[in-house]
């Protein structure tokens, strides 16, 4: 990739009279018998030793090359092989991302005297400086221009790069270089322009993740390493809980904070200030500077900085720090929440008034009823798998189920209870988690199509205000169930679980069975107005996995002589990430467009495209999306005859819809633990809720589907087939 070199001769007026003309001059080339191969190794990466740079303006900068110059015997004059000195760098990088060119392209580095896997060290690689000292830290525009540097050399240098990218210490034994960019000095880093830019990296998390591999590495049985990276991550958190569980006694260690690892912490029965091992305590610290607290810089040494921050964890948990007795029964809490990923402190994209609730939740059923089962939900302002778990809990507790039989399933007992106490006047805790739950559903949609936010202000009140009813009216009927305006139980179980009120009347449904007229009769005795058919399906029929499931010829027709409508489904596989790409998008919008045609289904149909997984939010921007805008690009080259829909979680549908141009959406509703089902509210589009498989009759499955009133009004009469 193009990048900007600052010529020598930009940096040379700053080395003095006596040596400008050398310095300004062009870079010399590199002479028998030093042998120049930098494609068989690649780059090295070097800082200028021990000491704080204060480069903070651009001369200062380029006052460091020069004295680089000057230090490194850059005066021109032979070396022990006769071949002319120079500076001892390729090419330099300042904090502020400019790229100063040292020795240029044509003669290899002059540091280190080891060779590395067979290569000469000075001879097989590229030496990048970067103008920083051992107690600075990088900065992203200096990363930035070394990982475009490294591309430039890569692909574009007179003599290309190889792959590798090395520390100083790791061709030279005998040196700390490059100090804090030791994380980034290496294959899959952040500056590496072959895997995708990650950002800073934090140097205390590396020295965490060096010292918990240095320490228990071959010691601990079963440990696992971690990666040293500067990037927290369950890796890391799971190595140190290994590092703990062998401090306490437990052999092997395994990467989970289980009952074991928790009772042993709870009968050790110290907090980290009374702690006497110093392992334990750098473990505390390391997972400290993991969740992002300034602690102790001296990682086996529990100081004022360690307290400090640790009163914070205990804050943002919603937690009581000032009761010493409580403090004290919430530590094995607090340590497992340490060594997870869970965050306490609200992130950028999180809801301060969720985060209140996640606060009070363990306040309230943590720390003051002390359910068993229950450990602390993030508080992180994101309404997720684990605070939907403790939301539940919280739940289930105030329906009156007792604590040791309390699990956090929507299951028979908690539906009984919420049919019982729930679906009655709603006073305290009970009436403020069912509007919270209100909360976590907005918003919702009013009739016009505007989202309704539930008011926070709403939550932590008795009065059954008009705000309150209208926002609980408006999400009934956009949930199409009753318009109640009270906590009845299909409410709860709306707001609760993406299927809602399983049993719950429907009108639509969907099946990878023929329809035939006379189980289209049987469907509309049912109470069932349209139903859902494949339009092909990938296997072909002596495949052993081969379903049968597409629309047979003349089923659309049977389907409306029998009073029925039809909404096309269009998957090939779409239960992996893999299976989604431009290409197969593109492909598979032709296909459904022709089967459609040749159904004889009209123009303007909706065509449902299948997400059938729990894509999360980084498949759908690396596959997903992409699989979309293809299967749009198909179905537009081909005349736009048909629009195109998406099945899948909520998150999915709302993100297919809002970026990807899908019509209607059909939600996967009945597959209520897939975490893009947790914490959406039902996509404004929605057209279809999945809430039910079940046997329809003998051998014939059925998806029991909610048919929005007004959505999708799918297909009620076909054509003959079209060219």
């Amino acid at each position: 990739m193009p990048v900007t070199i600052v010529p020598r001769h930009v940096w040379a007026p700053f080395v003095g009279p006596a040596h400008h003309t050398h310095a300004a001059s062009p870079p010399a080339s590199s002479d028998p018998p030093r042998l120049w191969n930098p494609g068989a190794g690649g780059v090295v990466i070097h800082h200028r030793g021990s000491g704080n740079s204060g480069l903070d303006t651009e001369v200062k900068c380029m006052q460091d090359v020069a004295t680089t110059y000057l230090s490194g015997r850059g005066d021109g004059g032979p070396d022990d092989d006769g071949v002319p000195t120079d500076i001892l760098y390729n090419f330099l990088v300042c904090p502020h991302g400019e790229i100063y060119e040292g020795r240029g392209y044509q003669r290899g580095e002059a540091n280190g005297a080891d060779p590395y896997q067979g290569m000469s060290s000075n001879g097989s690689f590229y030496s990048i400086c970067a103008l920083m000292r051992s107690d600075d830290v990088a900065t992203e525009p200096m990363l930035r221009s070394i990982r475009a540097l490294i591309a430039h050399l890569r692909a574009e240098a007179p003599r290309t790069a190889g792959d590798l990218i090395l520390p100083h210490s790791a061709t030279y034994a005998d040196t700390e270089c490059p100090g804090n960019l030791h994380m980034y000095a290496k294959q899959g880093s952040t500056i590496d322009p072959d895997v995708p830019w990650r950002g800073l990296g934090d140097i205390f998390v590396y020295k965490a993740q060096r010292w918990v591999n240095e320490t228990y590495a071959g010691v601990a049985p079963g440990y696992l390493r971690c990666s040293e990276t500067g990037y927290p991550g369950w890796s890391t958190v799971l190595s140190l809980t290994q590092g703990l569980q062998h401090e306490l006694g437990i052999s092997p260690t395994v990467q989970s904070y289980g009952p074991g690892t928790f009772t042993a912490v709870k009968n050790r029965n110290r907090l980290p200030t009374e702690e006497q091992t110093p392992n334990i305590v750098a473990i505390y610290n390391s997972a400290l500077w993991c969740k992002g607290y300034w602690t102790s810089r001296a990682l086996g040494a529990w100081n004022s900085d360690s307290e400090t921050a640790l009163s914070k964890v205990y804050a943002d948990a919603g937690l009581s720090w000032d009761d010493p007795v409580r403090r004290r029964n919430m530590w094995p809490h607090v340590s497992k929440a340490l060594l997870r990923m869970d965050q306490f402190r609200l992130v950028p994209q999180g809801d301060i008034n969720i985060r209140n609730v996640q606060q009070w939740l363990n306040s309230r059923y943590v720390a003051g009823v002390a359910i068993p089962a229950m450990g602390l939900v993030p508080c992180d302002g994101i309404y997720s798998r684990d605070v939907q778990q403790g939301f539940m809990m919280g739940i289930q507790y105030e329906l009156g189920i007792a604590p040791g039989s309390i699990n956090g399933y929507f299951g028979p007992g908690t539906q009984a209870g919420l049919k019982g106490k729930g679906s009655e006047t709603l006073s305290g805790d009970l009436r403020r988690l069912f509007r919270a739950g209100c909360y976590f559903n907005s918003p919702t949609i009013l009739a016009n199509g505007a989202p309704l936010m539930y008011r926070p202000e709403d939550i932590d009140t008795d009065v059954a205000t008009a705000t309150h009813l209208e926002w609980l009216r408006s999400f009934q009927e956009f949930s199409q169930i009753p318009v109640t305006a009270r906590n009845d139980y299909t409410t709860w179980a709306q707001l609760l679980v993406s299927s809602g009120d399983t049993d719950r009347p429907a009108t639509g449904c969907d099946c990878i069975t023929e329809i035939t007229a006379e189980r289209g009769a049987a469907l509309y005795a049912a109470g069932y107005r349209i139903v859902g058919r494949y339009l092909d399906e990938h296997l072909p029929p002596g495949d052993p996995s081969y379903l049968g499931k597409a629309l047979k010829p003349g089923e659309p027709q049977r389907i409306i002589d029998a009073g029925l409508r039809l909404y096309p489904l269009f998957q090939y596989n779409g239960t992996q990430l893999a299976n989604f790409t431009y290409e197969k998008g593109l492909d598979q919008g032709r296909k459904a467009h022709g089967k459609a045609v040749e159904h004889g289904i009209g123009a303007g149909t909706c065509i449902y495209f299948a997400v059938d997984y729990d894509a999360l939010d980084i498949d759908i921007d690396s596959n997903v999306l992409p699989y979309f805008r293809g299967v749009k690009d198909g179905l537009a080259e081909l005349g736009g005859r048909y629009e195109f829909g998406v099945y899948g979680s909520r998150n999915v549908c709302i993100r297919v819809s809002h970026e990807g141009g899908a019509r209607w959406s059909f939600v996967s509703g009945m597959s209520w633990g897939f975490s893009g089902n947790l914490g959406f509210p039902l996509p404004a589009n929605w057209s279809f809720n999945q809430i039910r498989e079940y046997t329809f009759q003998p051998g014939w499955g059925l998806d029991h589907n909610i048919w929005r009133s007004g959505a999708d009004p799918g297909v009620s009469s076909v054509e003959g087939s079209l060219p």
